[in-house]
């Protein structure tokens, strides 16, 4: 039987001679992005133990009877096996999520580990300054030449024309329309919708069509109905028809097809991390941690932000004063602009950034109220007019917040969190919006790689609170550097 998992392509066993191959030019894209990131990987790490060769020993020749001329494939060698081991060529693994680099940081340290326990067990005279380079310089390395590998699959799949995943989904009509959607909204995640069946007796009412998504057949064909559009993964989601008997017939009919069942409960909006799948006499329970708000983790979390916006502030005084300057120059009005926010627990504080509008803001924005271009509690307009003209240099690269290292180092506010939102914004949060207040709101986030101002108000508290839930330290560093490029590309900023 197919195994299904929170929409986790599991391997069908070996497919018969006379089945159906539906999935075939999907397996071929997926071969061939691997063996791309295996050519990839191999490159770093050569250039990584040549880099640690001339680094440690220059232009002289080693001494000592270790023949690096040997030393140095095998450690490339073992290096990929690790990578192998730990399922980093998975294609259930690549292309998505944190866990891609979770596995390649953790293969290297494993890898380093053993061939320091090794090396001192056979006594075995290998330079540790080279061992020392070539892993640094290797896990760099590899972690960047998978991000930009990725960013490449990512731009591919959202043009359609990447390797993804040709999608049959099943279901009622209400999970379907909710799951495409679902799916819809990160293109480059890889899942196509090709195709929907619904149960029997809707298909009269519901016709052929589901939105835009083709109905191609009931409950009652589904392999079928996957053959027939070249599905490669059937998408199951919560249906009270599809009982454990129905979907363990189904994995049955879909064994040796080539085609993948995955099942899409309704929870959503919850990392990996925090999902445990336990079999419990037969059955695959979810098991949902709650989320840490508290706690060790906590306290390396703030040591980390304090740490990082003292280094920061540091470094960039120089720039800090230029554009104190510029804005002094430019129109009349204090250089930094304070303004009150809600943090962590509800507590207001002042958020300092440079000023970018004209000192009578405040009083202008009732005459704009009119003119807002998005929904919920913001007020945004690409072209402001109370803007100045430094202030939109300052905007477009983000640079007017960069005083909020302030707010980070007096523990007032996170590199990564949430938005930190008005007084005004929280006396109209319901329920589920005010969880955002329980953690403390961050320079940038979810929402900021995402588009920023681009974003609807729907989508940006849905992007806050998933943080809230499953915030990581590895998450934030992921954040951290997709801010680079979000600020270089200026994309939502205005």
């Amino acid at each position: 039987m197919t195994s299904a998992t929170l929409l986790t392509p599991v391997r069908s066993s070996s497919r018969p001679q006379n089945a159906p191959a539906p999935g075939r030019p999907v397996r071929t894209d997926q071969r061939a992005y691997v063996r791309t990131l295996v050519v990839l990987d191999t490159a770093v790490l050569a250039v990584a133990v040549l880099v640690g060769y001339a680094v440690r020993f220059g232009e002289a020749a080693p001494r000592g009877p270790v023949p690096y001329v040997l030393v140095a494939p095998a450690l490339v060698l073992a290096w990929l096996v690790s990578l192998k081991a730990l399922r980093c060529y998975d294609d259930r693994v690549v292309g998505y999520g944190a866990d891609e680099y979770r596995r390649v940081s953790m293969a290297s340290l494993r890898l380093a580990g053993a061939t320091a326990i090794a090396g001192y067990v056979a006594d075995v005279g290998v330079s540790r300054g080279f061992l020392a380079i070539t892993f640094a310089v290797g896990t760099i390395g590899l972690e960047v030449a998978r991000f930009a590998a990725r960013k490449r699959l990512h731009r591919a799949r959202s043009q359609g024309s990447g390797w993804s995943r040709r999608v049959l989904v099943v279901g009622d009509t209400a999970h379907v329309l909710e799951l495409v959607h679902t799916l819809r909204r990160e293109p480059y995640a890889g899942y196509q919708v090709v195709g929907a069946c619904i149960p029997d007796a809707l298909l009269a009412p519901v016709a052929q069509r589901l939105g835009d998504v083709p109905v191609v057949g009931s409950f009652r064909a589904i392999p079928e109905a996957a053959a027939a559009i070249g599905a490669d993964t059937v998408a199951v989601t919560a249906c009270g028809e599809l009982t454990a008997t129905r979907l363990r017939r189904l994995g049955w009919q879909l064994e040796g097809t080539g085609i993948d069942l995955v099942l899409a409960p309704a929870l959503t909006d919850v990392a990996g991390p925090r999902i445990h799948t336990r079999p419990v006499a037969g059955l695959p329970l979810i098991h949902v941690e709650a989320p840490e708000f508290r706690g060790v983790r906590k306290l390396v979390k703030g040591f980390v932000d304090r740490s990082m916006s003292l280094v920061a502030l540091a470094l960039l005084l120089p720039l800090l004063v230029v554009i104190a300057l510029a804005v002094k120059l430019d129109s009349r009005g204090p250089v930094l602009f304070r303004q009150i926010r809600v943090g962590q627990g509800g507590q207001e504080f002042g958020v300092f950034k440079f000023r970018t509008m004209v000192v009578n803001a405040d009083v202008l924005l009732a005459e704009l109220a009119a003119r807002n271009e998005t929904d919920g509690l913001l007020f945004k307009m690409r072209d402001d007019p109370r803007v100045t003209r430094v202030g939109r240099l300052l905007r477009k690269w983000s640079l007017d917040e960069l005083p909020q290292l302030v707010n980070v180092l007096l523990g007032q506010m996170s590199l990564v969190g949430p938005r930190p939102p008005l007084p005004s914004e929280v006396a109209r949060y319901d329920g589920d919006v005010a969880r955002r207040l329980l953690v403390k709101p961050g320079m940038t986030g979810l929402w900021q790689v995402s588009g920023r101002s681009d974003l609807s108000w729907e989508d940006g508290i849905r992007l806050d609170l998933y943080y809230v839930e499953n915030w990581s330290l590895a998450a934030d560093l992921t954040i951290l550097w997709k801010t680079v490029g979000a600020v270089v590309n200026s994309r939502g900023a205005y």
